[in-house]
């Protein structure tokens, strides 16, 4: 079934971060998006300009319509609005047994604030509720401190992105102790706006699909920096991010999102696919191989003496190489590492088709030497 999110949060009139991002990240993540709005703001990529709180009943007749009717997979909560709606909030979710996802706002990328200090007492409750806490830095220290939330009995995600450096460490501590970093290269943008909302959505629609949390956060985090590597480019200050554009590299599988042809001029061929609109992402420093993106998403590669070929990505590449064998399928080579950094296996059709069985999460369109 399609995953049903409720995100209780705030409206962003720029589109940027607050119900806008959550609901643009569930829909391109496969799930439904249902809302229960806290607070319409005017803001932009340069602040916020004005903030208009919806009334705590309100909230809960908001979350009650859709739970009574559609039902409820997973939530999400990021602005909350007011310490009154926090407990109301609260009420209701109570009821449920499905997974929370706590992302505890209190400040906007531009530096303005979205929770005052009775507000922030009152995310006690939430955090008692939630299934994972997902704070910034600065939101933890507001919070008491790493150990004043584990305390709660809580899995925290701790968010590196305030940090210094150029490398982003992001850890999870989970209710039982155990821990799990990631860290990445910083991606240079400023395109940040609705990073939070993002992860913390992705991770709810994740944990809707029956995934573990760790793998709901690691499968989010690639979805956040692919939509960094997305973003349009809009406004003055910290502009949104590319949610929008990412369609085809992560979600259920397979996903049929490459094809590999031949060339015998890879030169003539980069100049005709390039004429037909595709846009040039790699390209190998002695000819023989160069790819192109589509306006969907898909790619296509050219390879000078190769056959053709299509490629289906999946989201664990063990699981589905293991499913094919079990259908009887043999395969000409198993699962394994690339140097291009993806993973993959191959077999054929009963034609002779070459079929690749892949995963590559970004590097299929933002490997490390991708053009500018």
């Amino acid at each position: 079934m399609t995953p049903r999110i409720l995100i209780i949060a705030g409206s962003d009139s720029g589109g940027g971060a607050g119900i806008q991002a959550d609901i643009k990240t569930v829909t391109m993540l496969g799930g439904h998006a249902m809302t229960a709005i806290t607070a319409i703001t005017a803001q932009n990529t340069l602040g916020v300009q004005a903030v208009m709180r919806v009334p705590a009943d309100m909230v809960v007749a908001q979350m009650r319509s859709v739970i009574e009717d559609i039902g409820v997979d997973a939530v999400k909560i990021g602005m909350v609005g007011s310490a009154e709606t926090a407990h109301a909030a609260a009420d209701m979710l109570e009821q449920l047994d499905v997974p929370i996802v706590f992302d505890p706002v209190m400040v906007a990328s531009s530096g303005d604030t979205l929770a005052d200090t009775p507000t922030i007492a009152a995310f006690e409750r939430l955090m008692a509720l939630a299934s994972v806490v997902t704070p910034n830095l600065p939101e933890l220290a507001a919070l008491g401190g790493e150990n004043a939330v584990r305390e709660r009995g809580v899995a925290l995600l701790v968010k590196g992105g305030h940090a210094e450096g150029e490398t982003i460490v992001d850890r999870l501590i989970e209710a039982d102790g155990g821990e799990t970093n990631w860290s990445a290269p910083r991606i240079v943008t400023t395109s940040t706006h609705g990073t939070g909302c993002t992860l913390a959505s992705a991770i709810a629609t994740n944990l809707a699909r029956g995934l573990e949390l760790r793998t709901a956060v690691a499968r989010a985090r690639e979805f956040v920096r692919l939509a960094l590597h997305d973003a349009p480019g809009l406004g003055g200050g910290n502009g949104p991010m590319g949610q929008q554009k990412v369609r085809l590299d992560l979600g259920d599988g397979p996903r049929l999102n490459q094809v590999t042809v031949g060339c015998d001029d890879c030169a003539a061929s980069s100049a005709f696919y390039t004429a037909l609109g595709l846009k040039q992402i790699v390209a190998t420093d002695d000819g023989h191989y160069a790819r192109f993106e589509a306006a969907g998403g898909t790619t296509l590669s050219i390879e000078r003496g190769a056959r053709a070929a299509i490629y289906l990505e999946h989201e664990d590449l063990d699981a589905a190489a293991a499913a094919a064998q079990e259908a009887g399928m043999i395969f000409d080579a198993p699962p394994k590492q690339t140097s291009w950094l993806w993973r993959e296996a191959w077999i054929r059709d009963p034609a002779g088709n070459p079929v690749c069985l892949y995963q590559a999460d970004k590097n299929r369109r933002f490997p490390p030497w991708r053009l500018p």
